[in-house]
């Protein structure tokens, strides 16, 4: 399992994996304006590979842009599908290259990608892949999608219980990415866990309700993705915020891991965005804390050792 971070890693990790694609691609396209990516969707046809590409019906302004993508990918060999109009929007964003299942917050724009806050998440987990498989075919054919796994995260079939449970899950400390927290059962699930002494901190913006979440803007960047992270373990990645519209009434994808090294790198970069939120004041205050725990600390080992010393003598 790996992961993406964006704006640091650019369109570098999705056109080595087309460029290396050898049976199969299927893309989920909301928004797309990135020639190399279409070069190499074309280059890959050329060589034999099936790609498939989904493109929503409608995005907000790009309905006439997505048409005309429609037809240039047609021209270069590409199987393409519509998404239905039964939801307002088909807003997910994910790629199957063929054993590697890639679910990105990210749309593979030049806004998206260079100059916004975003992460990916790559699996070959054979599970996880014939979900997402599933959930591709179905869009394709208009059919209805039956969620049949706890970790791939789909709007509106299954997102509500399964970031519910994600929050509730929360031990001691959840950091989150999210543009816009509205939705009530979900503010209230927040505002129980930070009561419940839970650390809560969010760059973005949340609605009434949660008096103790710590929400500030994300500074320096745009913020796009929606993630999660909680007690270091295990993470959210997706395309949907926590509101009501984003969980029942649009197609959003999401991914949940339980992978402390890519939880951990997720922190670090949150902690970093979070440091550049901070006064002066909270800065030198987070500094004297951590050095009062280290001087704890040490003087914890100078009594072990010393009580070791005694016990040798």
């Amino acid at each position: 399992m790996d992961l993406i971070i964006q704006p640091d890693d650019g369109l570098t990790p999705l056109l080595q994996a087309v460029r290396h694609a050898k049976t199969k691609i299927d893309i989920l396209i909301f928004r797309f304006d990135r020639a190399e990516l279409e070069k190499a969707l074309e280059a890959a046809v050329a060589r034999g590979v099936v790609v498939r590409a989904l493109i929503a019906h409608t995005n907000r302004g790009g309905e006439k842009v997505l048409r005309k993508l429609e037809l240039k990918m047609l021209e270069k060999g590409v199987i393409v599908a519509r998404t239905g109009d039964d939801l307002l929007r088909y807003h997910g964003k994910m790629m199957i290259v063929d054993d590697e299942l890639y679910v990105v917050g990210f749309n593979y724009t030049k806004l998206d990608i260079e100059k916004s806050r975003s992460f990916g998440i790559v699996t070959k987990d054979p599970k996880l892949i014939k979900e997402a498989t599933a959930l591709f075919e179905a869009d394709c054919t208009r059919q209805p999608y039956v969620p049949n796994h706890d970790r791939l995260v789909v709007s509106p079939e299954s997102s509500r219980k399964i970031l519910k449970d994600f929050i509730d899950g929360a031990k001691k400390q959840l950091l989150i990415y999210d543009a816009k927290v509205t939705d009530r059962m979900m503010v209230k699930a927040l505002q129980a866990r930070a009561k419940d002494g839970v650390e809560i901190r969010m760059l973005g913006k949340i609605g009434k309700g949660a008096p103790d979440v710590d929400a500030r803007k994300m500074p320096g960047l745009r913020l796009h993705v929606r993630a999660m992270v909680r007690d270091g373990s295990a993470a959210f990645v997706g395309s949907q915020s926590l509101r009501k519209l984003e969980m029942d009434g649009r197609r959003e994808v999401g991914i949940i891991v339980s992978d402390t090294v890519i939880a951990r790198r997720m922190q670090e970069v949150f902690e970093a965005d979070w440091l550049q939120t901070m006064s002066k004041a909270e800065v030198k205050e987070v500094k004297e804390a951590a050095e009062n725990g280290k001087s704890d600390k040490d003087k914890g080992k100078e009594k072990n050792k010393e009580k070791e010393s005694r016990e040798t003598e």
